[in-house]
């Protein structure tokens, strides 16, 4: 083995946190947050380490430097913000502190009334060393020092190892030999906000008329904003809006026994007016289009675009490129399938073609016109079925041109494949939370996305419903089973949506026994909603997105812990902000049918309320409050009324003598 090329470097970096896959792939974070770095870091021998984060926003060419602090066993610890949207960088240096050791020593040695003469010169050597490189101010500290060694007066030479400001000094200009770098840099992927805390509401334009029997508009989603903005949701997201295909077009609940009258499944995109850059002639035009993304705003509002890489027979890409699709043995051209089922009306791209690079630059050239018309967000149906490394790069591509955009990954997959497209871009992804519903299901899986290194890349969306999804529980469980799903969405994460208005108004009929599928579903067909009905949801939804963007605790997803109720049927679980002065306790009956009460066990250390302290309790949902004391209290939830509890936790605050009150 040849000698090493510099054998000096003594410190080891070891382990540096977060890291996805040894640096391949970036972490998240949304503009404003932190990145905690940590690493194991140590050296032969005693002597002292140096332990330095470096990190530069999206923008900065220069290092910005902080100093990371040790802790146990060799490990440091410390943090840099997020500032700015784009890729930040961030990298661990370290070196041997050779002041800071003679100055540990030096100490130890006058301490055992040991002669440290020469130890004396060794560290003004370290002083002379520094001063030639310190500006007037720290200069003068450190000859300040050089002239009291010279003077040998014993009793002030020995507080050279006490004096915090030429420590001060030192840190700043002792030389900074065999330094030894983290092997890489680290990247951040940094988000707008709305990556971290969003709401998002699903509709169907074609479904927005306000008379039966009509098709919508996106005019009419123009005048459906209102109450879309006034319930609290800040996307809307519209399923495909293009031109629908003729040849082996579904009718209505999927039947192939087509009506002529029937309007087709809008995933079946493109006929002769057009494809995945044109708009259904029925819903409007691209001046309308650029209408409601315009109207959008004034709510703050994100349009979102359902992007589905897929070919109705009729799409101009068949005649086009034939090539961008399988031919079968009898010259067919194979459709999609998911035996049993079988979608004869969408060709997939095949991402084996030999044209492969062609067809790659036209998908991204999809991204680009809609976001040139102003579309930051997109939620892409079925990535999973496409190539991985197709969204890497033109995830990539697209947010160096464009960093605010959003991409929501429709993957209900297994989860390392759904991790997979995490890691190479997506901002956010759908989850199995609509498939999780005893207290210890949600608890393992909410654990895994908070806890793990998964946390790091991966933001999970909370959906109860979708128009490809009516779990068994919503069939049967009524509305208080619909209140119970969307407040436990709204709060266990931080992103959710729900597909509505099928959700405020609580469909709940499967097309047939043991199906997810709704009956006479709109993805087959044209429905008009009354969105006035006196039993609908959206008030509550309304305040619970109300409560959500009023307290920061529940505009991330980290920061949850739960807690043990002597009930099974109770479910219990809180959420801290970042700051820790936020602090949300959710209690909720898991039971649809009957009253549930229990004794709730939570741990007071981390809130800061000592063991036999009262605290106060606020419902924000029946703008309740209780007095509490302890870790052990008591509650009951009766799903006839509202089967959950949104407490925000009141401390006791002291002002002077008398007075006492809750915040």
């Amino acid at each position: 083995m040849p000698l090493p090329t510099e054998g000096r470097h003594r410190v080891v970096i070891d382990r540096v946190r977060p890291e996805i896959d040894g640096g391949r792939f970036p972490i998240k974070r949304t503009v404003g947050e932190s990145v905690i770095v940590a690493v194991d870091a140590f050296t032969d021998g005693h002597d002292e380490l140096v332990v330095e984060l470096w990190y530069r926003q999206a923008t900065q060419t220069e290092w910005q430097k902080t100093r990371l602090k040790p802790g146990y066993n060799d490990h440091w610890e410390g943090k840099f913000p997020v500032t700015e949207i784009g890729t930040a960088s961030y990298t661990v240096v370290a070196w041997i502190d050779h002041f800071r050791s003679w100055r540990r020593d030096f100490a130890k040695r006058v301490a055992a009334g040991q002669d440290v003469t020469v130890d004396l010169q060794v560290g003004a050597n370290f002083l002379k060393a520094a001063l030639e490189v310190a500006p007037d101010h720290d200069q003068a500290v450190i000859q300040d020092w050089l002239d009291r060694i010279a003077a040998k007066d014993p009793q002030v030479i020995a507080k050279i190892a006490e004096d915090a400001t030429l420590l001060q000094a030192m840190d700043l200009w002792s030389p900074r030999e065999h330094v030894t770098r983290f092997e890489r840099d680290l990247r951040v992927t940094v988000d707008r906000e709305r990556a971290r805390f969003s709401a998002w509401y699903e509709m169907f334009p074609r479904s927005a008329a306000t008379q039966p029997g009509q098709h919508g508009t996106l005019r009419d989603v123009i005048a459906r904003l209102p109450y879309v903005a006034d319930m609290g949701f800040d996307v809307l997201y519209l399923p495909p809006i293009h031109p629908i295909g003729q040849k082996f077009r579904k009718g209505r609940n999927g039947s192939t026994e087509v009506q002529p009258e029937d309007v087709g499944s809008p995933w079946a995109i493109g006929d002769r007016t057009g494809g995945h850059k044109s708009i259904h002639p029925s819903l409007g035009t691209l001046d309308d289009f650029d209408a409601l993304v315009a109207a959008a705003k004034t709510f703050q509002i994100d349009v979102a675009l359902d992007i589905a890489f897929q070919a109705s027979p009729d799409h101009p890409y068949v005649a086009e490129h034939p090539d961008w699709f399988r031919i079968r043995p009898d010259g067919t051209i194979q459709y999609a399938e998911n035996p049993p089922k079988k979608y004869q009306d969408i060709y997939p791209f095949n991402f084996e073609s030999a044209d492969w690079q062609n067809l790659w630059q036209e998908l991204k050239s999809v991204f680009e016109f809609w976001i040139k018309r102003g579309i930051r967000v997109f939620r892409v149906d079925n990535p999973h079925t496409k190539t991985f490394p197709f969204w890497e790069w033109c995830i990539t591509e697209l947010k160096q041109q464009w960093p605010d955009v959003i991409f929501l990954a429709e993957a209900f997959t297994r989860p390392k494949v759904m991790y997979r497209l995490a890691k190479l871009g997506y901002s956010q992804s759908y989850t199995y939370y609509a498939w999780r519903h005893s207290a210890q299901e949600l608890t393992e899986y909410v654990t895994e996305l908070t806890t793990t290194e998964v946390k790091e890349y991966f933001r999970p969306n909370f959906w109860p419903n979708t128009p490809d999804i009516l779990t068994e529980e919503l069939q049967q469980g009524g509305r208080p089973t619909f209140l119970r799903r969307l407040i436990m969405a709204a709060t266990l994460s931080s992103n959710y949506g729900i597909y509505g208005p099928p959700y405020e108004h609580g469909w709940c009929l499967p097309a047939k026994a043991k199906s997810e599928e709704y009956i006479n579903s709109e993805k087959f067909e044209v429905h008009c909603h009354d969105i006035a009905r006196p039993d609908s949801l959206s008030g509550v939804i309304r305040r619970v997105n109300q409560i959500r963007k009023a307290h920061p605790a529940l505009q991330y997803t980290i920061g949850i812990k739960f807690h043990p109720v002597d009930n099974e049927r109770l479910f219990c679980y809180s959420k801290q902000s970042p700051d820790g002065q936020d602090l949300m306790l959710i209690v909720v009956n898991l039971d649809n049918q009957y009253k549930q009460c229990g004794f709730v066990d939570l741990d007071l250390t981390g809130w800061g309320i000592e063991a036999n302290e009262p605290f106060q309790v606020h419902d924000l949902l029946a703008d309740a409050r209780y007095m509490w004391y302890g870790s052990r209290n008591y509650v009951e939830l009766d799903p006839r009324h509202m089967p959950a509890h949104l407490f925000q936790i009141r401390r006791r605050v002291r002002q002077g003598n008398e007075m006492e009150y809750f915040q």
